[in-house]
Order: C-alpha cells, then structure tokens, then sequence
C-alpha cells in the first residue's frame, strides 16, 4: 500500500477533543488505502514545561536527563492518539522512538538522525496494522539513550520518516494554514504562499518564521519529500496549505518572499581583543564546545594590535557563552577588556530567491529602515537573505514597513 507522513503539532493535539479531531483526518487517509505514519508532537505547553522544570534543577544541567525528560510528552500523545484510533476501528499502534529504532548520534538536545530501519514498521503494517503513530523529537543513541531532536523537532522526525518509507507526500498540519509572507499577526497584510521554494523556507525557518523547523526542510530538499504545510482545523483538498517544493517547479517568484524576524536575539561584544592569528578559533571553538548557536558575526578594524569582535546568539544561551568566553580568557587562551551584551535586539530579514537576479533589494531594505528612524546595528547577508539586529522595541515597526516596501501583500 503507498505510505502517506503525517505530522500534528501542539497546538493541533492540544485536548483530547483535538486529538479525536486529528484521528478523524487520519482515517480518511486511511479509507483511501494509504497506510498511515502520524507523527505527534506533545500537546501545547507540555514541552515548555517540562523545560521549565529541567531548568529549575540547574542552569547547567546534564543534557541526558534534559532529553529524558523533554521527551516524556510526545509520549503521552502518541499512546492517546493510537487508543482513540482503535475506538474508531482503525488498527493502529504507538511507538516511541526507541522502538522503531529512530537511531541518532549521542548530540543530547540537539541530536542528528542517522537511520531509521523500516522493517520493524513495516512488518506491523503487513500484519493488518494501518496507522503506525510515532513519537516525534525523539531518538536513541548508539549508547542506548533516549535523545531530542531539538526544539520543533517532530517536524524533521516526520520528514525523515518520509524520506525512509520512500512515503507518497508528507502533510505537517499545524495552527495556521500555510506559510505567510510574514507572521499575520505582526502585519495584517500578510498574504498566504502557495508555494514556496526549499531555499526560501530553510532561511525563514533559521530566520525565526516557527512554521517548520529548519532540519526539517534540509531534509526535505536533500531528499525531494513533497512537502505541505495545512490547518488542522480546517477543512483541506489537494491544493490547500503551501507547497514547499524546488525552485524550478515556481514559475516566477517575487524578489522578496518572506519577512521574517526572531525577537529572542542578543548581540555580544568582546572589547579590545588582542588581534592575532588565530583569534577567531580562540573565541569560536570555545563557544562551540559550550553549544552555543553564533549566528551574526563581525570584527572590526584593528587598530594599535586590539579589535572588537560581535556576534549574535539566542538570548538564552547568552550565560553559556559568556561562561565559554570568560573560561577561555582565565585559561590564557583568549585576552579581551570586556564583554558586553545586549538582550534587547531582535532580527529581521528578508527571504527571496529573486535576489540573485535582482539589485537594490539592499538599498530598499536599509532605506525604508532609515525613513522609519530605526537603527541598524548588525548586518549579515547570504544569496538569498539580508538580516539586521535592530532594537527589539522597533521590532514590529521594521517587519511592517519592509512589507509594505517590498509589496507582499500582492500575489
């Protein structure tokens, strides 16, 4: 029978009302004659408290418990979502990630998937199971541990398991009922994508749009997974939601596709660092050891042997990296004067292939910035994209008025 992927997120699993709602929209696939892979998030909120209780322990804490922990709610859902599967007469079974076995690297948090057999599934499905309901975000490790896939990580758990069944199409019903040129409820105007290529969706996703995680449209891209993205709380046919697909099957695209913006962004500066070769791995690899997420990146000119370096982070890995940086400067490895860092940044981008054929996408953008009095203080660009931090507090404003600018309320 051909394999069809779908994937609830919190919002559309959230009460068991929601859950039996879901289920509905499965057995339809499975009265079609699909054989049906569900991937579940936890309901709405579990995962942010069951961090929040993790974090309560301690700032530093061991990342195998986090995981243990953590991945305790898509747990709950997926057992909920097979026993009101078989009420509805649908032979279906819950499996957790270590029973498929969904088999990752030992990166805890932030684990990388390496493989997933199919012969545990499959043979269920031969034997008259018709909806196999997995776990999502979660893994084993070669040492026999439970690990997540990082925060939205059901997303790559369903493409993945898309990919490996080799499935028809992989549906990822969430809360809203698509992708938008921007987040709706920061601009009115925001307008409905029909489609929209990989590449515009892995920088909007890395860029802060919460529609998909970003793992999860690599995967998709790497693999040629058909890809949308729907309303759980919608009625859809074939063409509802947005297709993310490759660029050749678009016929035209506008220059700009997507605004897209992160509020939890810090920027920090290390002052007067003695500039040598080697200074960026000094600063660099400690901070990659300690997990940090660097993002944005300047240096500038040196003057009298001494630069400043800055660079962006998520806010909540900023007292990782300033434990990184300090340790870094206490061993010897690294001298700087200070650092310094400000939590009340945000950053703002705009997505669109067209920009590889297109100029003045940079002149427009840091134009329109400058007619609304916001300051740029990082700029970082790529084919693609141009992303700036700016003072959170103009956060909106900025997303506003690049829309407007570029038109993307229009089709």
């Amino acid at each position: 029978m051909p394999t069809l992927v779908m994937k609830f997120g919190g919002t559309s699993v959230a009460t068991l009302d929601r859950i039996r709602r879901a289920a509905k929209r499965v057995g339809v696939e499975v009265a079609k004659g699909y054989d049906v892979i569900v991937i579940v998030s936890a309901m709405a909120g579990k995962t942010n408290e069951l961090v929040g209780w993790v974090g309560e322990t301690s700032p530093f804490y061991d990342a195998r418990e986090y995981d243990a922990v953590v991945s305790s709610g898509e747990n709950v859902t997926a057992g909920l979502m097979a026993l009101i599967l078989q009420e509805m007469d649908v032979p279906a079974r819950s499996w957790q990630g270590w029973q498929v076995p969904l088999k990752t690297n030992s990166a805890h948090s932030q684990a990388r998937i390496e493989e997933i057999p199919t012969e545990n599934i499959n043979t269920k499905f031969a034997e008259g199971m018709k909806v196999a309901v997995v776990a999502g975000f979660q893994g084993i490790s070669p040492e026999g541990r439970i690990t997540t896939l990082g925060r939205g990580g059901s997303d790559t758990t369903a493409v993945a398991f898309a990919a490996a069944f080799d499935a028809e199409r992989c549906d990822i019903y969430t809360d809203v009922d698509g992708v938008y040129t921007t987040d709706p409820r920061v601009s009115p105007k925001a307008r409905k994508l029909e489609k929209i290529a990989f590449e515009e969706m892995l920088e909007l996703a890395s860029l802060g749009a919460k529609v998909l995680q970003t793992r999860s449209v690599e995967l998709a891209m790497r693999y040629g997974v058909k890809l949308r993205v729907l309303s759980s709380f919608e009625e859809n046919d074939e063409t509802a939601g947005t297709l993310v697909c490759a660029e050749e099957d678009i016929m035209e695209s506008n220059v700009v596709s997507g605004i897209a913006f992160s509020r939890d962004e810090s920027k920090m500066t290390l002052i007067s660092v003695k500039d040598k070769p080697g200074i960026a791995a000094a600063i660099f690899g400690p901070l990659s050891d300690a997990g940090v997420n660097v993002d944005m990146i300047i240096q500038n000119i040196a003057e009298e042997g001494l630069t400043d370096m800055t660079f962006s982070c998520p806010t909540d890995q900023v007292k990782r990296a300033e434990k990184a940086l300090n340790g870094a400067k206490e061993a010897g490895v690294l001298e700087f004067e200070e650092l310094v860092a400000d939590t009340e940044v945000a950053k703002v981008s705009a997505v669109g292939i067209g920009m590889r054929s297109q100029s003045g996408v940079a002149a427009k953008m840091f134009k329109t910035l400058s007619d609304e009095g916001i300051n740029i203080k990082v700029i970082a660009t790529s084919e693609i994209k141009i992303s700036v931090l700016i003072d959170r507090k103009y956060m909106e404003l900025a997303v506003q008025a690049l829309h407007d600018a570029f038109e993307l309320e229009k089709a």
